[in-house]
């Protein structure tokens, strides 16, 4: 599962982001999913700026759909970590039970998933 900063690094083109993406493909951890609600946050709707960002989703599982019992869940999280985004509360909510979670700004998901079923936080 990818945040909204992950999205961001991996959509760089240089040789440390290749590596990383060799690496997640080796361990079996690619292609990663990445909810629909990220993208909100990691594009700015102008198609230049945002070719690199588009390419790498279009190479990941987007998930398209949010259940309501995925966004209370979120929410709670939220609530009991008292930070975080609602965005970021998704992404731990999604990656339950037992999921990682690549972010290139793990304070605010620690916090949430230190409160979620087994999921793990990787700083990439």
């Amino acid at each position: 599962m990818l945040d909204s900063g992950a999205v961001t690094k991996l959509a760089r083109r240089d040789r440390r982001t290749a590596a990383i993406i060799s690496v997640l493909r080796r361990d079996g951890l690619w292609p990663p999913a990445v909810p629909s609600v990220v993208v909100v946050e990691s594009i700015a709707g102008r198609p230049g700026r945002d070719a690199n960002t588009n390419r790498l989703l279009k190479t990941c599982d987007l998930i398209t759909e949010l259940p309501e019992k995925t966004a209370r869940r979120a929410a709670l999280l939220r609530f009991l970590a008292k930070r975080g985004s609602a965005v970021d509360a998704l992404v731990i909510a999604f990656a339950e039970p037992a999921g990682r979670v690549l972010t290139g700004d793990p304070e605010d998901l620690r916090a949430l998933a230190e409160r979620a079923d087994q999921v793990l936080v990787e700083t990439i």
